[in-house]
């Protein structure tokens, strides 16, 4: 039996478009109609590569009835009403991470999504990954015991060496623009958080971009959190802009229960390494 494929418009055609387009390219029940950026030379750029057409504006995608989800690409601050502006014109949005920057937003979203009859998802859909649902199972099957505390770390770098508009990121913070991956791993396993203290600083406020431009950050770079989860378990979240890739804990998490421990090496790829030790064990590689 033939279905219909998902039309599918692209807002925003930054950085990470193209990871998008490609991953769209192999499955033909998803079909990629066209993009639409603030700046339209990106849009062009992206449809020469990946096929459909260049929407004038967000609002031409919304009165294009054959357009079934919106993905939503646009920096940080512009998720939410960009968003409510596709459920009110009746679109399904995937939605880049964060979907909203308060936690009331997000709410009234998921809100105004079941209101319209609409899906609502948003990033990051780590959680799905090879490494993530090995680790998942592990503890599900009991084979750390119960699990008391968990030490995640996300050390992205300065993201001017290495983005070209690194301005949004750091106007949102690497709380809201990378930490969230491991807090939806450890959400997801853990239950959702009951109580957090947290601390931020601004540990190198003066920065310059790649093309030699200075600029000046007052939202913190640094942010480390103290968690408890619906379940009791504790973690230790660090999250910073400033330490580089270099780092020996640069994304990985930590999970520690009474018999043993297990180490994620890798929250952000699909394919992390996946180790586990007995209380005061060694650490074998159960990936391969």
């Amino acid at each position: 039996m033939d279905h219909k494929p998902l039309n599918i418009a692209i807002i925003g055609c930054g950085n990470i478009a193209e990871a998008y387009g490609k991953t769209l390219q192999p499955y033909s029940q998803l079909k990629l109609l066209g993009a639409t950026s603030r700046t339209l030379k990106r849009a062009e750029d992206f449809v020469a590569i990946f096929g459909g057409k260049v929407y004038s504006s967000l609002e031409a995608i919304l009165e294009d009835d054959e357009v079934d989800l919106v993905i939503n690409l646009t920096i940080h601050h512009a998720h939410v009403d960009v968003i409510t502006q596709c459920l009110n014109a009746g679109k399904h949005v995937y939605s880049e991470k964060p979907l909203a920057l308060t936690s009331e937003e997000a709410w009234q979203l998921v809100a105004l999504a079941q209101e319209k009859g609409r899906r609502l998802g948003c990033a990051p859909i780590t959680i799905l990954g090879e490494g993530q649902q090995t680790a998942w199972k592990a503890i599900r099957d009991g084979l750390l015991g119960p699990v008391r505390v968990a030490y995640a770390e996300v050390n992205w770098g300065r993201i001017e060496s290495w983005h070209p508009a690194p301005g949004p990121f750091y106007e949102v913070g690497p709380l809201f623009d990378v930490a969230v991956y491991p807090l939806t791993i450890l959400t997801t396993i853990f239950g959702p958080a009951r109580s957090i203290t947290a601390f931020g600083k601004v540990l190198y406020p003066d920065r310059v971009t790649k093309e030699g431009v200075p600029f000046h950050i007052t939202t913190p770079d640094f942010s480390i959190a103290a968690i408890e989860f619906a379940n009791g378990a504790v973690a230790r979240l660090t999250a910073n802009f400033y330490v580089g890739f270099h780092s020996k804990q640069v994304r990985g998490i930590e999970f520690h229960g009474d018999k043993g421990s297990l180490f994620l090496s890798d929250w952000h790829n699909f394919n992390g390494t996946v180790e586990y030790a007995g209380f005061s064990g060694t650490w074998p590689d159960m990936s391969t």
